[in-house]
């Protein structure tokens, strides 16, 4: 029996869910994913926090201190059953809610890493790259959750494959991040990317689909764009996009293209199950791969990502294990599963094997409520947002 977990037989409908949104996509992405795989109606919630959050938490662990009420969704009754959520902004907001709603029971889903004890959460679903303790309510996922679906990517190809007529074939997707933890992306990983990545089109005679994300440096994709020397088509990520062509350049492409930084991407790129190759942001000591060739030195100028990059290195040296995550154990988990290599190298023949991550999510989320695992595919999801952000004028 999960830790926490008291009978439920009382339920004889569809759990009601909240889902709570959080500042940043990729936790975002994968709390929608686990909402979607119940096949459980949800609603979303949404938070604008004040410059205070942070004291808050720290202070007062289950509260609403940190949030500008105002500005954010509302929280009452009728209370939820399950409350899903990601980032460390919402965990006081997730407890508020199960503290608030007593005598009724409301079960707390935590993806990704928590900050707080894990006794506060009645699921954390996780995986290794954070380290943590094996424990009766923690699931230890190989991959982070994902949305990729046949069906969505189907959808979204056949709206944007007009546009991209012109591109010669087979198509090749360039899915860009940035700097994160001890890996800084600057203009030589953008030059170096775009060598790497025309290459492989040149190899085939194709072209490039390429995206960038919220946290791509400017400078890094101009060195890109400076650097490439195929056809290509590129699309530069904006809040106000009226149109994202993410999924669409993931369902034309051939292969995938994803830099090492973001698993959610690269998760994504797995879950097409089509050739996915992984771009090292660096070189040397400060590579992602344990056995990277070590580069002629040549003087660069210093950015600030690799002022960040480096004290992060010494946090991963010399802080405590619950303080950092170490992305090259996914790294290694999908190379030894074949789903994916380092770009350069030939991928291996055969078939890709599919992930497992949500069917695991799904199934502990279900035995906190006693309900067995689903057999079938969960049915076309509905989500309504009752309380949407009221925004400043």
């Amino acid at each position: 029996m999960p830790h926490g977990m008291a009978p439920l037989a009382w339920i004889t409908e569809s759990p009601r869910v909240w889902v709570l949104m959080g500042h940043k996509a990729g936790d975002n992405s994968q709390v929608l994913s686990l909402a979607e795989g119940l096949g459980w109606p949800f609603e979303i919630k949404r938070f604008v926090y004040n410059r205070f959050e942070p004291l808050a938490h720290a202070l007062f662990g289950a509260t609403l201190k940190g949030v500008d009420a105002s500005r954010s969704s509302q929280l009452a009754a009728p209370w939820p059953d399950l409350v899903l959520t990601a980032g460390r902004r919402n965990e006081p907001v997730a407890r508020w809610i199960k503290q608030q709603a007593r005598p009724h029971t409301v079960r707390i889903v935590h993806v990704g890493r928590p900050w707080s004890n894990l006794d506060h959460f009645d699921l954390v679903v996780t995986t290794p790259q954070y380290r943590l303790p094996e424990r009766s309510n923690v699931v230890q996922n190989k991959t982070p959750l994902h949305r990729v679906t046949a069906e969505r990517l189907s959808a979204d190809a056949a709206l944007w494959a007009p546009r991209l007529r012109g591109l010669p074939q087979p198509m090749i997707a360039v899915v860009i991040g940035g700097p994160s933890g001890p890996y800084s992306f600057d203009r030589e990983a953008g030059r170096r990317l775009a060598v790497q990545a025309s290459a492989l089109a040149r190899s085939c005679g194709g072209s490039l689909l390429v995206t960038t994300s919220a946290r791509t440096p400017a400078q890094a994709i101009d060195a890109f764009v400076g650097a490439v020397d195929v056809p290509y088509s590129l699309f530069r990520w904006a809040k106000d996009a009226k149109e994202n062509p993410y999924f669409a350049f993931l369902g034309l492409a051939q292969s995938i293209i994803v830099t090492g930084d973001s698993m959610s991407m690269l998760t994504e790129a797995c879950a097409t199950r089509k050739p996915v190759y992984i771009f090292d942001l660096g070189e040397g000591r400060n590579a992602m791969r344990p056995d990277a060739p070590v580069p002629p030195f040549r003087w660069r100028p210093v950015e600030s990502t690799h002022v960040k990059a480096f004290l992060y290195r010494q946090l991963l040296r010399f802080g405590p294990v619950r303080l950092g995550r170490d992305i090259r154990i996914i790294h290694r988990d999908l190379i030894e599963a074949k789903r994916a290599v380092w770009l350069g190298e030939r991928f291996p023949e055969g078939p890709l094997p599919p992930l497992e991550c949500l069917d695991n999510a799904v199934a502990g989320v279900r035995a906190l409520f006693q309900l067995p695992p689903l057999t079938v595919p969960a049915p076309l999801m509905e989500w309504r947002e009752l309380q949407p952000v009221r925004r400043s004028a």
